[in-house]
């Protein structure tokens, strides 16, 4: 299987997460469901339309309008977007994608790197630019906005 994204008219191929990934992706969504405010709803792996001709696959979104249903969610539905690094979307995930989803005036980043031990950064939307603004230790990482959790990632 592939992951098939668009920007711009281009079509972006990438393999399927591998395990560790998928791992990861499980502490995400474990730490965050408790925690969720009312009104926001978590998914992973669902399309995002950043305008017109861009559509992305954020490997986990927060959504300020839960219950909805639809192909693709709007960005303006976001508030938080999540990506794991893989070797083959890293440069993506760091850099191209990270500056679609600011433009896009998606309000949180998070952005996983699956090192020994993993590493997270979340970015908020500042002006037209993400600043980071909270990082993980050696096991977690503690987010205050936009709202308050521990993410185990170890």
């Amino acid at each position: 299987m592939q992951r098939i994204e668009l920007v711009d008219g281009v079509l972006l191929v990438s393999p399927w997460p591998g395990l560790e990934h998928q791992r990861l992706l499980g502490k995400l969504q474990c730490a965050f469901v408790p925690a969720l405010p009312d009104g926001t709803e978590l998914l992973p792996g669902v399309n995002v339309r950043l305008g017109t001709k861009r559509l992305l696959t954020p490997d986990l979104v927060i959504l300020n309008c839960p219950g909805g249903d639809t192909i693709a969610y709007s960005a303006s539905d976001v508030l938080l977007v999540a990506e794991i690094t893989s070797p083959s979307t890293k440069v993506q995930d760091r850099v191209l994608k990270r500056a679609l989803y600011a433009e896009a005036l998606i309000p949180y980043y998070l952005q996983v790197e699956p090192l020994e031990p993993a590493v997270a950064t979340l970015f908020e939307l500042q002006g037209d630019e993400y600043e980071p603004i909270a990082k993980s230790g050696e096991t977690d990482i503690e987010l205050t906005r936009p709202f308050n959790v521990t993410i185990r990632l170890a």
